[in-house]
């Protein structure tokens, strides 16, 4: 039989949450059912649930930063038990058929992924996220959360992990590479430790000099304030010319792209995973001088989620959070639009029955 599950929903664009109810259906075959613990907050859920990237699906539950606890699994489930910790992230279902699917590479499903919330089930059934007490998902599409990580700090893995890890990997941070970070924010805070754990020299780029320390302390091997007037000139970076084969820039803000081009050595990426709202502009001229590339990265498929969180776990590496009750997750949004966190909030969420 279907449940129901407390949840904090926003009822219409941009209101302030409210608890409520949601059905989630029946546990299938192949299904898990789980406790969420804990479910983190991530800019995009702000942009969402006040419709800033378009029309959403209303009421919203947002959240697919996930991690809990497995209570019941379907008769025909093998990969997960009763009592194991498990995670979901950004997506729930895929084709399984298309040639990304196949390859593992389910986020970019040419039939479109089924998004954790805020989507559509492809019966066409809206998908509600992981600011609720239980979720009912397909056995394939939830990740062994290893027992070296808190579920706490574990559930913003499943979006600022992999988003960060996946770039890191396929442009070959590592050892000999010379890797820079722009943001020191829930994103740029995972990338210093991740790549600093795959052997790279890690440069934090931030227009100001008041995550330093923290950035040390995390994993950077040095910290450029690019903007420390705040006249919006990154002068700075002039000296930086030829420096890095990595940049991941991890903010949702306006850059001056081409002159962070111009610190790439020969053949070096510019990759973006934070997403501006605006369109970023750019002189060719900047690409071909050094054969240098520009390029985007969308969070990871799910068996490179599940690498991800086996490494994090091999290397002590966790989200830096806040725990908030269901109470404050209004403020926290405020909050996270002024950058006011460090790094992630995330919702203890059995403060959300009423």
């Amino acid at each position: 039989m279907p449940s129901t599950t407390p949840a904090l929903l926003v009822p219409t664009p941009g209101q302030a949450f409210e608890r409520g109810t949601i059905e989630r259906r029946e546990v299938g075959p192949h299904d898990v059912r789980l406790d969420i613990a804990f479910a983190g907050i991530c800019h995009s859920d702000i942009h969402q649930a006040r419709e800033e990237w378009g029309a959403g699906i209303f009421p919203m539950v947002p959240g697919h930063e996930i991690a809990g606890i497995v209570t019941e699994v379907g008769s025909e489930v093998t990969r997960h038990a009763v009592g194991d910790r498990v995670g979901i992230g950004c997506f729930v279902d895929s084709c399984r058929e298309c040639e990304n699917c196949l390859a593992g590479e389910e986020q970019f499903c040419l039939e479109g992924n089924v998004a954790t919330y805020n989507g559509r089930q492809y019966d066409g059934t809206p998908t509600y996220g992981g600011y609720s007490t239980e979720i009912v998902a397909d056995e394939n599409y939830v990740l062994r959360i290893p027992d070296g990580i808190a579920l706490d700090v574990a559930a913003p893995l499943l979006c600022a992990g992999i988003t960060t890890y996946s770039p890191l990997r396929h442009w070959g941070a590592g050892p000999g590479k010379r890797v820079a970070v722009i943001g020191m924010g829930g994103l740029g805070h995972m990338a210093v430790q991740i790549a600093h754990a795959m052997g790279a020299h890690v440069t934090v780029l931030s227009r100001t000099l008041a995550k330093k320390e923290e950035g040390l302390a995390l994993g950077a091997d040095d910290y450029v304030a690019t903007d420390p007037e705040g006249t919006g000139d990154a002068g700075a970076l002039k000296e930086l010319r030829g420096r890095f084969d990595l940049i991941i820039n991890t903010v949702s803000a306006d850059i001056p792209v081409d002159r962070y081009l111009q610190t790439l050595r020969l053949n070096g990426a510019l990759v973006f995973v934070g997403l501006p709202e605006k369109p970023q502009t750019f002189r060719v001229f900047s690409l071909v001088g050094g054969r240098r590339s520009l390029a985007g990265s969308n969070i990871g498929g799910i068996r490179e989620t599940q690498e991800m969180l086996d490494f994090c776990a091999e290397h002590g590496i966790a989200s830096v959070i806040e725990t908030i009750s269901a109470d404050e997750v209004t403020e926290a949004y405020d909050r996270v639009v002024r950058g006011d966190v460090r790094y992630r909030f995330v919702i203890d969420t059995a403060t959300i029955p009423a």
